[in-house]
C-alpha cells in the first residue's frame, strides 16, 4: 500500500528520528480519553489520535514561523532607528551581521518553509508585545555582542549562533510556551519535542541548502525509511489496547491480589494494558524494549509508588506470561530463550 506523501508522512518520517516514545504517549493519552467515556467509537477517537500528531507538525512549523517573526522584527527595529530625531552613529551605521546570517537568509528563501508557514496562517500581528521583549533580551545579551564583534565569518559560526539564538532566547522563552500552550492543548507535551528538533534542523542545516529543499529533509537518516511502519504501529497499539482491554485487566488483576484493582490509577492500568499488547501482539518489538519504555514513561505520568508498582508488576507479567510460553518474538536478536 503506497501512502501518500500528507503532513502526517512527512512527521512520521522525521517523528522516527526521536523513537517511539512520543507515539506512545500520544496513545496513552488517547486511550485514556477513550477509557474515561471519550469518543466511544474507535474509528473516531483513533482519527482524533492522529489529528493529535499532526498538529506536533504544525507546532514543529510554528515554531520556525515565530524564529523568521524575530529576525524580521530585529529588522524593523533597525530600520526604526535609523529615523529617529538624533540616532546616534550605531543606529545611523547599524552591524547587520544578523539579518544578513547566511543560515537565516537560507530560511527565508526556502520555499517549503515559507509554504508550510503560510498554509498554517501563522499570524504574530497581536504579538508585538511578546516579540519585543525576546528582542530587547537577546540584544542585550553577551551572546549578541560577542556575535557582532567577532571577527570569524563562516557558515559554520552563523549557524552555531542562529541554533544558540533559538536555543536560548526563543524556544525557552516564557511568553512563546505561554503562547503555545494556550491555544493547543496537544502542544502543552509536545513542545519540548518540535523544539529538539527545530533545533537539530538549524545545528545541522548544510550549507548547500537550497530553496527546493525540506527543512524535514535535514532531519532524515534513511529516505528508505518506510513512515508507514510507524502509522500501523500506533494504529495497532490503540485498537489492540482496547480490544484486548478486558483480557488485559484480568492478567494485571490476578497479579495484584494485594492491591483493589479500582484503587490502581487509570493511567497506571493503561500503560499495563499498553505494554502486555506490545508483549503479545507485537512479535518485532523486543521484551527489554517495551520494559523500558513504559517503565520511563512512568516517571513522567505516575507517582514514584506508582512507577515502583509498574516495575514490579510488569516483571510479574513477563516471568509468568514466558512460564506460559505465550510470549514469542520473532527477527534477528528476539527469539526468546
Amino acid at each position: 500500500m503506497q501512502v501518500r506523501k500528507t503532513a502526517l508522512y512527512v512527521l512520521f518520517k522525521f517523528g522516527r528520528m526521536l523513537g517511539r516514545r512520543q507515539y506512545r504517549i500520544k496513545i496513552l493519552q488517547a486511550l485514556y480519553a477513550f477509557f474515561q467515556g471519550g469518543e466511544p467509537r474507535i474509528e473516531i477517537a483513533e482519527k482524533n489520535l492522529f489529528n493529535s500528531i499532526d498538529k506536533t507538525y504544525e507546532l514543529f512549523y510554528l515554531q520556525f514561523s515565530f524564529l523568521l517573526e524575530f529576525i524580521d522584527f530585529f529588522r524593523q527595529k533597525t530600520e526604526d532607528a535609523k529615523h529617529k530625531f538624533f540616532p546616534t552613529e550605531e543606529e545611523k551605521n547599524p552591524n547587520l551581521r544578523l539579518l544578513e546570517n547566511k543560515v537565516v537568509l537560507l530560511l527565508q528563501e526556502n520555499n517549503d518553509l515559507l509554504r508550510q508557514i503560510d498554509k498554517y496562517k501563522f499570524n504574530w500581528s497581536e504579538e508585538q508585545d511578546m516579540l519585543r521583549k525576546i528582542y530587547q533580551k537577546a540584544k542585550d545579551s553577551k551572546d549578541y555582542r560577542d556575535y557582532l564583534e567577532s571577527s570569524e565569518d563562516s557558515f559554520v559560526f552563523d549557524r552555531d549562533f542562529i541554533a544558540l539564538l533559538y536555543k536560548k532566547f526563543i524556544a525557552r522563552s516564557p511568553e512563546l510556551i505561554f503562547y503555545c500552550e494556550e491555544r493547543n492543548i496537544y502542544w502543552v507535551d509536545d513542545y519540548d519535542w518540535a523544539a529538539t528538533f527545530v533545533l537539530k534542523v538549524l545545528k545541522t542545516i548544510p550549507e548547500n541548502f537550497k530553496a527546493k529543499d525540506t527543512v524535514l529533509a535535514v532531519l532524515a537518516k534513511d529516505s528508505e525509511e518506510d513512515p508507514a511502519d510507524d502509522r500501523r504501529f500506533i494504529s495497532n497499539l490503540f485498537r489492540k489496547t482496547i480490544i484486548h482491554s478486558e483480557e488485559f485487566a484480568t492478567l494485571i488483576s490476578e497479579r495484584t491480589r494485594n492491591w483493589e484493582v479500582d484503587r490502581i490509577a487509570l493511567t497506571d492500568f493503561i500503560l499495563l494494558k499498553m505494554a502486555l499488547a506490545e508483549l503479545l501482539h507485537f512479535p518485532n518489538i523486543p521484551v527489554k524494549v517495551t520494559l523500558n519504555e513504559y517503565i520511563e514513561i512512568s516517571k513522567y505520568f505516575s507517582s514514584v509508588k506508582s512507577k515502583l508498582f509498574i516495575n514490579g508488576i510488569l516483571d510479574k507479567l513477563v516471568s509468568d506470561l514466558r512460564e506460559e510460553d505465550k510470549i514469542h518474538k520473532t527477527g534477528r536478536g528476539l527469539l526468546e530463550k
